[in-house]
């Protein structure tokens, strides 16, 4: 690590406030009333800008460099969670700001993911990045702690979080607007054509799938949790629902530091095929009707998808640095998964039963798996 990258690690936590969508899902379902449908289209309106903007935000990042990316991603966002400050009286509304949030924090994960390459001594990027992550999982983790510290102690609600996020927007457009960054830069500049031509490698194809999927599995599981130990074991959404939230992103956030300590002598794709195992072994538990199982499995999840993302996202990039900013659009958009995955299993949920809603990650983490232990090792 060095000075340059505390401005990016900055960003990194900004980052986590857009997976703050997982627990507003909870959160929104009880204020508006909503079905458990409605309350996951929250999670789409947050995700499907990553769908949307993410290549052609790489392509400009390819002209105009990644610090310029940055800063757009940071504020956008900004703009977003203003909106709260002044009134969140709808359900509609409410949409808006997450879809403002979604669309910087995509931004923000177009130039962040690659630009940690830039400030990162060689070899050392899996490892950056993953500590990056560890980051981004304390700005995530503050979505459902901040909230419940509010209700329990403070008698305020979640809305809370607005002018924080706000206040911590500001600091960080501040100071990397004073950090100079040297940019490593592609020689031929990307297309749209040049971009979409590397989904027909096969490799990187079968990774931005397994990032679609992740991420998609990741949100059903964070938005998922407050819900079902709600309506299974009675826990008030507000408080207690949170903080099992909580839980998986604090594990999340464990295995994160973890795994950066650990890629310091692992190598990636060994360290991959450990996390999946960890992984599918914890959302087996969370079927279980057990209290102290369901925790468990929630803890246990959170510690096996901590560095799925980045290790998915750095071996691709390691297999073709020259083309990352073309790669990190394409993998940035798949994070769209985040949009369409979480409906599907709160349709699920609807149609049979909360418990049987996890079974969509489950299949989820299935491909993931397939991933680790065969794609990774096509890896150049």
């Amino acid at each position: 690590m060095n000075r340059k990258t505390f401005p990016i690690l900055l960003a990194f936590l900004c980052m986590g406030f857009g997976d703050a969508v997982g627990p507003f899902v909870g959160l929104a379902k009880e204020q508006f009333s909503l079905t458990n449908f409605e309350a996951q289209f929250i999670a789409f309106m947050g995700f499907i800008m990553f769908g949307i903007i993410s290549v052609p935000m790489g392509l400009f990042q390819d002209r105009k460099g990644k610090k310029t990316v940055l800063l757009l991603g940071l504020v956008i966002a900004l703009a977003g969670l203003t909106i709260p400050l002044f009134g969140l009286s709808s359900y509609a509304l409410f949409l808006l700001t997450i879809l403002m949030l979604g669309a910087g924090a995509a931004i923000l994960q177009v130039a962040g993911n690659p630009i940690m390459r830039d400030v990162s001594a060689l070899g050392k990027y899996s490892r950056n990045l993953t500590f990056g992550q560890f980051i981004k999982a304390i700005g995530s983790l503050s979505g459902s702690l901040i909230p419940f510290a509010a209700a329990k102690w403070f008698g305020a609600d979640w809305r809370i979080l607005f002018p924080i996020y706000v206040a911590s927007l500001l600091l960080t457009i501040v100071v990397i607007g004073l950090t100079r960054i040297k940019e490593e830069k592609a020689e031929t500049p990307a297309n749209f054509k040049s971009c979409f031509s590397l989904l027909n490698n096969k490799f990187i194809l079968a990774m931005v799938l397994g990032i679609f999927v992740y991420v998609g599995i990741e949100i059903c599981i964070s938005s998922g949790v407050p819900i079902l130990l709600q309506s299974r074991y009675g826990i008030d959404l507000q408080t207690w629902g949170l903080l099992g939230n909580a839980f998986f992103f604090i594990s999340i956030l464990s295995g994160r530091f973890m795994g950066s300590i650990a890629l310091n002598w692992m190598k990636p794709a060994l360290f991959f095929k450990a996390t999946t195992i960890m992984s599918l072994v914890g959302i087996s538990l969370i079927f279980i009707d057990n209290q102290v199982f369901t925790i468990a499995g929630i803890l246990l999840t959170g510690l096996g998808f901590a560095n799925i993302f980045p290790l998915i996202f750095s071996i691709t990039i390691d297999s073709m640095p020259e083309r990352s900013n073309e790669i990190s659009g394409l993998m940035i958009t798949a994070i769209a998964g985040g949009a369409f995955i979480p409906p599907v299993m709160g349709l699920v949920a609807d149609k049979i039963s909360v418990t049987a809603g996890f079974a969509v990650p489950l299949i989820g983490l299935l491909y993931v798996i397939y991933l680790a232990f065969s794609k990774t090792q096509t890896a150049k």
